[in-house]
């Protein structure tokens, strides 16, 4: 169910405005129970973010009535299960947005660059998660805590952007202070995991651990100097 919060709420004596809040795991399980169901696509379904899309699908039961994992040409084929049914990875491009209702994408830029107005010209809604098209003025930049309103925007180019992760969680936080104070400045330092350079900067980071504890040499790849018990 959809959790609303009274429109005025008193603060230490100070009446301030308090918008709905949506409690989004019960928010998706209904939309679930609505008869709509939508094929949804994930581009890079086989690397860490894609596959955590399609985990998340299912956990919060998102109502889709076909999934459709696309990756490159080197990984597809691979076997991934959804809602205890098998698909097979295909081949991201253009024919395989046929018919697709929902494409998330997560493959980095240059493929969002050149699939997401295809996906979107087939008729697909585009979510990306890529830097691609966040400074796009014609793609709205949204946060569903934030600014959901903006979502309506998409109809431009048929294509959502998302902030990088240390975006999302700060703007959450700092969204009702705003709201409540008004924010003119904002200084931050972030430290990047690991896990945003996909799987093959996880696998480095764990085999560089390994050899460490092993009393052996690690040689960087991904990165230009060990990352393990490190920050670069």
């Amino acid at each position: 169910m959809v959790r609303m919060m009274s429109p005025v709420q008193r603060v230490r004596g100070i009446l301030i405005q308090v918008h709905p809040v949506i409690d989004q795991p019960n928010f998706l399980r209904q939309i679930a129970n609505m008869t709509k169901a939508y094929k949804v696509a994930v581009v890079g379904a086989t690397g860490v973010v894609g596959r955590e899309m399609i985990n998340v699908l299912e956990e919060r039961t998102f109502p889709v009535s076909e999934l459709v994992p696309l990756a490159s040409p080197r990984t597809a084929g691979e076997k991934i299960t959804f809602q205890d049914k098998e698909y097979t990875v295909g081949v991201a491009c253009a024919e395989a947005f046929e018919g697709v209702d929902i494409a998330l994408f997560s493959a980095g830029g240059s493929v969002s660059l050149e699939l997401a107005p295809l996906a979107a010209e087939k008729g697909a809604v585009v979510i990306d998660n890529s830097s691609a098209w966040r400074m796009d003025p014609e793609v709205p930049l949204v946060v569903p805590e934030v600014n959901p309103e903006a979502i309506g925007g998409y109809k431009q180019k048929g294509i959502i952007a998302n902030p990088n992760c240390s975006t999302i969680q700060m703007v959450v936080a700092l969204k009702p202070l705003h709201d409540l104070a008004g924010l003119q400045r904002v200084i931050v330092s972030t430290y990047q995991a690991v896990s945003g350079g996909g799987k093959a900067a996880m696998d480095e980071l764990s085999t560089q651990v390994s050899k460490l504890f092993n009393g052996l040499e690690p040689e960087p790849e991904n990165f230009p100097h060990t990352i393990a018990f490190n920050c670069l």
